[in-house]
């Protein structure tokens, strides 16, 4: 039986899991160094453990409205295939173990536009959609920018 560790988080009152897998820390939101100029789903960068990370907004991304900020918003730094990314989030405060059996795979079509979706994770009394994070880069309008930007500001 396959077991998955997921870091869940909240973005409205959805939650989504991040395999555990991918995640390289939870840390409070910090002030933010803005970069003009960058798409509309990018907040800034900041440094996390001395290396600057783009600040992506999950609200923007999946429901394209400002979050507000407060006390439970978090990042979550992530790292796919070729970045690390901090995703601003609500409520990132738990790991959940997933059963195979639990997992639903996403095959309508409302979701070809958001490929990232790689399954939903049926529990007792909620749904948590889980999220490929290198599809969600590779979706992200203009992300090209976002990551030739970082290049730049590294060296």
């Amino acid at each position: 039986m396959d077991i998955s560790k997921v870091v869940v988080f909240k973005t409205r009152d959805e939650e989504y899991g991040m395999p555990i897998e991918h995640v390289i820390s939870i840390e409070k939101l910090e002030d933010i160094n803005v970069i003009p100029n960058m798409p509309y789903y990018m907040k800034g960068v900041v440094k996390v453990r001395g290396e600057l990370i783009p600040v992506l907004d999950t609200h923007q991304i999946f429901h394209r409205q400002q979050m507000t900020m407060d006390e439970d918003v978090k990042l979550i730094v992530i790292q796919s295939d070729e970045i690390s990314a901090a995703l601003i989030v609500k409520e990132a405060k738990e790991i959940l173990d997933i059963q195979e059996d639990q997992l639903k795979s996403i095959s309508i079509g409302a979701f070809q536009a958001t490929k990232y979706f790689e399954a939903v994770a049926s529990l007792e009394d909620r749904l948590i959609t889980i999220i490929n994070p290198t599809l969600l880069f590779a979706s992200l309008e203009n992300f090209a920018v976002v990551k030739e930007g970082m290049l730049s500001h590294q060296s």
